[in-house]
């Protein structure tokens, strides 16, 4: 147990010396020893736990996808029927809790492997879910539900980012999931003050 602790520790004190570096210096520059020497650990220690920095990073981000989907779980079960907007707000607070690792992330540092993990990630997931709600209300998808579930992905990532990247929230989070669920609803072509297009006849 005691074992347990500390290596949860050290892998929190060397993810949290990652994330400060990144901000500061960028990926590209990071060293495994600018990492430990933040850290406070040997350059040993960080070698029993992770091959380099990408091997860090990957770890990091998954932890991050990992602590997002079990906050989405219980949310998911409310939107069985349609969309309610509660996964995209929980999604726009957790990005603010954790806005400095979201922030590299999703600014495609490390050669935007950890953002394309969290993109392929949250894209299975939800054509998944895209799916299973199709079924369960006997509807038939009119886009396939991988493409809809990279186009809705898309448009969270960029959310997401806008989001993360202020010091203060730009607007309320549950204004921003109104809007983007008027989005869903009704479409580009009306979001831009245009009055619905008259049907083909």
């Amino acid at each position: 147990m005691a074992e347990d602790r500390r290596i949860r520790r050290t892998r929190r004190a060397l993810g949290a010396a990652l994330v400060e570096l990144v901000l500061e210096r960028g990926f590209t520059a990071l060293t495994v020893e600018d990492i430990t020497e933040r850290a406070d650990v040997a350059r040993a220690t960080f070698y029993a736990h992770f091959r380099d920095k990408e091997d860090l990073f990957a770890r990091v981000t998954s932890d991050l996808l990992e602590e997002l989907g079990e906050r989405l779980r219980p949310t998911i079960a409310d939107s069985a029927v349609g969309f309610t907007g509660k996964p995209l707000l929980e999604m726009l607070r957790h990005a603010w809790d954790e806005r400095d690792l979201y922030r590299i992330v999703l600014r495609g540092e490390g050669d935007g492997k950890p953002l394309q993990m969290f993109v392929d990630t949250c894209a299975q997931a939800t054509a998944g879910e895209f799916k299973a709600r199709a079924e369960r209300n006997d509807v038939t998808p009119r886009i396939d539900s991988e493409l809809l579930a990279r186009v809705w992905v898309g448009e969270q990532v960029a959310v997401l980012r806008w989001w993360a990247e202020h010091e203060t929230p730009p607007m309320p989070a549950e204004e921003v999931v109104r809007m983007l669920l008027d989005l869903a609803l009704h479409g580009r072509y009306w979001a831009s003050g245009f009055s619905t297009p008259a049907p083909s006849p």
